[in-house]
């Protein structure tokens, strides 16, 4: 039989799958430790993400709340989609809240394929997940775009291109935040068990020296970072957070996170300093007025 990785029609029609979703206060402090909060552990700051006082949640917090304590491999297990792990590589991820997210809730999540790009080379294929209330109220709106290498050329439409614009002036923010060597370990408890951010082997299956970072947790410390230097850690005034990955992160390296403000949004970067600035992620947060 003839491998088809591919039905487009098909795995277009696959109706939404809905998934019951709860969290509590440790979940969203192990997510904030993850991330590498509560250094130093005397600054009042960092304990507000890492204890229960005054507890806020990082709106990125949105990104794991599915898969809290889920222990298998994630994959692409939808009809007309038959993709090896191994091929995929996370290109961005959107979130967009609708206010401040609640320490503890019950919810519900559904979860469709959005759309699929034809890239030639490689396919993308977009996720969207609508989480709402048990009483039907909207918490956000997750959207995350798979490029899935050597997967293309199955005739759909090539989609647009985005990207953040950096504006050409000197950053109003600039941070340097560093990772743990044992980061990537502490974050896959959060549910992403890929081996290629725990198993050396399985990295250097996919063509790296090492374990890399799980991009969503460059995410959510990118974001962490910028709120701290853009927004004077206001996390209640973020509606929208977009990024795309430029590049990987290893484990143990530092991050330069540089902020500009333009209106309503801030416009981050972050760049790798051990390996002489190499890009990493290019974002946009939307905000609140204050």
């Amino acid at each position: 039989m003839i491998r088809v990785p591919i039905d487009a029609a098909r795995a277009l029609s696959n109706p939404p799958r809905e998934a019951k979703l709860t969290w509590r206060p440790d979940d969203v402090l192990l997510y904030h430790l993850a991330l590498g909060a509560g250094a130093p552990p005397t600054d009042p700051a960092e304990l507000a993400y890492a204890t229960e006082t005054g507890l806020r949640v990082l709106p990125s917090f949105a990104v794991v709340a599915p898969s809290l304590r889920t222990t298998a491999i994630p994959g692409l297990d939808w009809p007309g989609l038959d993709i090896e792990l191994s091929r995929l590589l996370h290109g961005s991820q959107r979130i967009d809240v609708q206010g401040p997210l609640p320490v503890a809730a019950e919810a519900v999540a559904a979860t469709r394929i959005a759309a699929l790009h034809d890239k030639g080379k490689a396919a993308v294929i977009v996720l969207e997940t609508v989480v709402r209330t048990t009483d039907g109220a909207p918490l956000w709106t997750e959207t995350q775009r798979l490029f899935a290498r050597g997967e293309g050329g199955f005739g759909g439409e090539r989609g647009a291109t985005t990207d953040a614009a950096v504006p050409d002036r000197a950053p109003d923010s600039v941070r340097s935040v560093a990772t743990l060597p044992q980061q990537a370990l502490w974050y896959r408890l959060l549910g992403d068990r890929n081996p290629l951010h725990s198993d050396p082997a399985a990295a250097a299956a996919a063509g790296f020296p090492r374990p890399i970072l799980h991009g969503l947790c460059t995410y959510g410390i990118v974001l962490k970072t910028a709120v701290t230097g853009g927004l004077g850690g206001d996390v209640d005034r973020i509606r929208g957070y977009d990024a795309i990955f430029t590049g990987v992160v290893f484990p143990g390296e530092t991050l330069t996170v540089s902020t500009w403000h333009t209106g309503a949004s801030v416009i981050v970067t972050a760049t790798v300093d051990d390996r002489d600035g190499a890009a990493a992620l290019t974002a946009e947060l939307t905000t609140e007025a204050s």
